[in-house]
């Protein structure tokens, strides 16, 4: 499957299930990305989450 995205190299992202993931390269085609979390108080990087996805 081909993406007609441009891949912003600043931000690598292996989520294939995301309407932002360049398919032809482990990058997403966002300008920035929105970080938060799920935790009242954040300890590990699996607290973390990308609001930015979108699920294709």
């Amino acid at each position: 499957m081909s993406c007609d995205c441009h891949a912003n190299h600043c931000i690598q992202c292996s989520v294939t299930q995301c309407r932002n993931h360049c398919s032809d390269e482990n990058y997403c085609s966002l300008e920035r990305i929105q970080v938060g979390t799920h935790e009242s108080d954040p300890t590990m990087k699996q607290c973390t989450d990308c609001m930015s996805f979108v699920r294709k």
